[in-house]
């Protein structure tokens, strides 16, 4: 009887766990300011599906705005991406401008492959939405913005890399930890079902 409680209780984690690494997951991150010289850059825009379920048509509009010390500034068409189609539009970015999305289309990022000084001003990121419900048709549109700038070289953060390494220690600490816990564990479960099988005879 015991060991047929923990078959069931293993099957049902097991379920539990596949149908949460089933789920789409979606995070919003902020979009990172800087750039550097010669180097790809991705422009990040993500913009959440509430309704996965829903029939989704998506539009992405990426205009580029660039550092002038004039009032008017002029708002230039970079990127388009219609019907599952990206398409790189003639202007100062042509042949460098590459899609980097994701299949969902959660994530809408496209990337420069090499970038300038020319490339800093601002970016923004124009998603509109279409979702279909029979014959009922809802549209939703969000816009998206941030400053690049480029920079020659990024400059070594020490604090980053000791962090890093702190991270991978302690990931290393857990796991360890984990097996001793599941050997542990396993352990007391096989001297239990013995002694339940003891007392059964």
């Amino acid at each position: 009887m015991v060991t047929q409680n923990r078959a069931h209780l293993q099957t049902l984690v097991l379920v539990v766990f596949v149908v949460h690494l089933s789920q789409p997951v979606c995070v919003d991150s902020p979009p990172e300011t800087e750039a550097v010289l010669g180097q790809p850059k991705q422009l990040i825009c993500v913009s959440c599906l509430r309704r996965e379920e829903v029939k989704t048509k998506t539009r992405v509009d990426w205009y580029y705005m660039p550092k002038t010390n004039n009032s008017q500034v002029t708002k230039i068409h970079i990127y388009k991406y219609v019907d599952r189609t990206p398409t790189d539009l003639s202007g100062p970015f042509k042949g460098r401008l590459t899609w980097n999305g994701s299949q969902d289309l959660q994530d809408l990022s496209i990337e420069i492959i090499n970038v300038t000084y020319n490339d800093g001003g601002i970016y923004e990121c124009h998603v509109l939405r279409e979702y279909e419900f029979g014959i009922y048709t809802h549209s939703t549109s969000i816009i998206k913005n941030f400053t690049l700038n480029v920079k020659e070289k990024v400059p070594k953060d020490a604090t980053a890399f000791y962090s890093e390494i702190m991270m991978y220690v302690l990931l290393v600490f857990l796991t360890f930890w984990l097996l001793v816990e599941m050997v542990y564990c396993y352990r007391k479960i096989s001297k239990s079902d013995e002694q339940a099988q003891d007392t059964m005879y």
